[in-house]
């Protein structure tokens, strides 16, 4: 069973962009996307690709996110 831990700060988003963590991303209680990578971040925005050109922007303010351990 996957272990999941919330990613809240700069520094966790950080880790999870260099690690190429998978994510897991919520908005309002549902899933909007699963198995993800941060490619880029700024203070109003996550930027997730799932593929090559799957390229998924996220609202930060608006979005909970969680790394996903195996």
């Amino acid at each position: 069973m996957p272990t999941i831990r919330r990613l809240l700060t700069e520094q966790d988003f950080q880790e999870a962009m260099d690690r190429q963590l998978r994510i897991r991303v919520f908005r309002n209680d549902h899933m909007v996307d699963n198995n993800t990578h941060i490619i880029r971040f700024t203070d109003d925005t996550i930027i997730t690709q799932t593929g090559v050109s799957e390229l998924t922007y996220h609202p930060r303010r608006d979005s909970q996110f969680f790394e996903l351990r195996k």
